[in-house]
């Protein structure tokens, strides 16, 4: 890239760069992730995926955690590994935070448990089963399409591939799709069958998100929360 090249396209008289150019630019320039974001608009284009996950979790996402009340929460990365979670989240799911000093092996993900471990089923009825199975699988589809070249992605899909004939068939079906809002009956062994609201947030770091698990004010499902929330203070 020659100077008067460059000093064409800061007075916008040259022609739309390229990507490939706009990346050189930015290199050349050492923008952060937001600068180079911006520098990509500018140029019209639209800026690439930021495909480096974050294991650790922020304080301030931590505090949101210690801070809600009647609601499960916790913080999952993108292959469902769960890196933080509030204790009523503990006491619904059997849900334990997997240590962020070190990376995660891909057994800790919640998506692998679900299809090689048949007790990571029993929070839920069996008549659900094969939506939460179709349902994993299309949010792994998503990550694969942003890092599958990733070795936790590449490892993930692969011993899937190879140990559950379910995740198979349902991976050659090609659906994607990202979790959002859901509803989910989970099997509770204090208070049975409990119905909930499921919100997935992003969060600002990349490859995680903050799921919230809740019921309306004064309902049963709230209610229910209330006894598991009490049982756990209690133990």
């Amino acid at each position: 890239m020659s100077v008067d090249y460059y000093v064409r396209l800061e007075q916008d008289r040259g022609p739309q760069p390229s990507v490939q150019m706009v990346v050189a630019i930015a290199r050349a320039l050492q923008l952060g992730a937001d600068e180079r974001d911006h520098l990509f608009r500018l140029a019209g284009h639209a800026p690439p995926e930021r495909l480096t996950p974050v294991r650790s979790v922020s304080p301030t996402v931590l505090r949101i955690l210690d801070c809600v009340v009647g609601l499960g929460a916790f913080v999952v990365s993108d292959i469902g590994v769960v890196l933080a979670a509030n204790e009523l989240v503990v006491q619904l799911l059997d849900l334990s935070p997997h240590p962020a000093a070190a990376p995660p092996d891909v057994t800790a993900s919640t998506t692998w448990r679900w299809f090689t471990e048949p007790a990571a089923r029993d929070r839920y009825p069996g008549e659900d089963h094969a939506h939460h199975s179709r349902v994993r699988v299309a949010d792994l589809r998503v990550v694969w399409s942003r890092r599958g070249s990733d070795a936790d992605v590449a490892q993930l899909v692969a011993g899937l591939s190879e140990r559950s004939p379910e995740f198979n068939s349902l991976w050659e079906q090609h659906e994607v799709a990202e979790r959002h809002r859901a509803r989910k009956r989970i099997i509770h062994p204090a208070v049975g069958l409990i119905e909930l609201d499921c919100e997935v947030l992003a969060t600002p770091d990349a490859g995680q998100a903050l799921v919230l698990l809740g019921a309306a004010p004064g309902s049963e499902a709230d209610d229910q929360l209330r006894l598991i929330a009490m049982a756990g203070a209690a133990g």
